[in-house]
């Protein structure tokens, strides 16, 4: 081995001596890097491999050891933080307490039921202020001796009034009070519309007064004057009225007859609640009594009126007679 003039070894390579006697090839050999001198760069290739031989379950649990070693230096950095704060300020710094999430969520809906609260208060106002939703029409319906124009002039309603601002009630109060309506009923019908229902009164009996015959109704309430509907009772009573014992006594034994049985009655007197007749538009004569078990004395009557007789007596219904 010899060394050239640059002072690095060399490495002599012999050929054949007998091909070359006096040659030599000399090469420089590679020697470690002197100290003060730069390692040089990684390969990324020697990495890829290294990292290939690692194993991704190593590789994880390197990630990982790496993840939290960040986490503590950073912890650290924060109490060092902390610290230092401490000492400027001579004592402890008290850290806010984060909001609970529960007081958040009660906020939010705090706040929405108040926009709900405003939002449905400002269309109130606007419907009951304006003609937005007003009684452009009024429907009436269940006329008939009654007509359109006496319940509208009852009602009293102005066109146009927004309906949040009509009392119904009212309105039904007022309708009620024409002599041959017995039921009113008043509906807001949205967006602009307004219905007034009645039930007119049936006629049960009719009484003769100086001015005309005078109709009643069931409840005994005198609602008409003119002439009675065909087959009509007259009814026999001295002070006849809603609130007459006599006039509802008689009312309640029509009312419990068969139908059959009541299309014959002509007159029904009550002179008293205890001592009822009724006269048949034939002539015969029924002995009611008192309105105590009108059901069994209105079934004993249909049977009785089968037989020949002037007479029939069913104050008793356990003991009928016919004469």
């Amino acid at each position: 081995m010899s060394e050239p003039d640059d002072g690095r070894p060399t490495e002599v390579i012999a050929g054949d001596l007998s091909e070359c006697d006096t040659e030599a090839v000399t090469e420089p050999l590679a020697t470690e890097p002197h100290d003060g001198q730069p390692s040089p760069a990684p390969d990324p290739v020697q990495e890829a491999e290294q990292d290939e031989f690692e194993g991704p379950r190593r590789r994880a649990r390197r990630e990982r050891a790496e993840r939290r070693a960040a986490q503590a230096r950073a912890t650290a950095i924060e109490e060092a933080r902390r610290e230092a704060k401490r000492r400027v300020h001579g004592g402890a710094v008290k850290e806010p307490k984060p909001v609970a999430r529960g007081v958040v969520r009660g906020l939010k809906m705090l706040l929405a039921t108040v926009v709900l609260l405003i939002v449905g208060l400002g269309l109130g106002l606007i419907l009951y202020f304006t003609p937005a939703m007003s009684a452009r029409d009024i429907i009436v319906t269940g006329v008939g001796n009654v007509t359109r124009e006496e319940v509208l002039a009852a009602a009293s309603i102005r066109p146009g009034t927004p309906l949040l601002q009509i009392n119904t009630k009212e309105v039904a109060d007022r309708v009620a009070t024409i002599r041959r309506v017995a039921i009113a009923r008043v509906q807001r019908q949205y967006p602009s519309a307004l219905r007034i229902t009645i039930v007119e009164r049936i006629p049960l009996v009719v009484k003769d007064f100086p001015d005309g015959p005078h109709l009643f109704d069931r409840d005994g309430v005198d609602f008409a004057t003119g002439p009675p509907p065909p087959a009509l009772p007259y009814l026999d009573v001295d002070n006849p009225g809603p609130t007459d014992p006599a006039t509802l006594a008689a009312l309640q034994v029509l009312t419990a007859l068969r139908p059959e049985v009541a299309g014959q009655v002509g007159r029904i007197a009550a002179p008293s609640v205890s001592s009822i007749t009724l006269t048949l538009s034939d002539g015969r004569v029924v002995i009611w009594g008192t309105t105590d078990r009108a059901e069994e004395k209105a079934e004993k009557l249909a049977a009785l009126l089968t037989q020949p007789g002037q007479t029939y007596d069913v104050s008793s219904p356990d003991l009928p007679t016919v004469k």
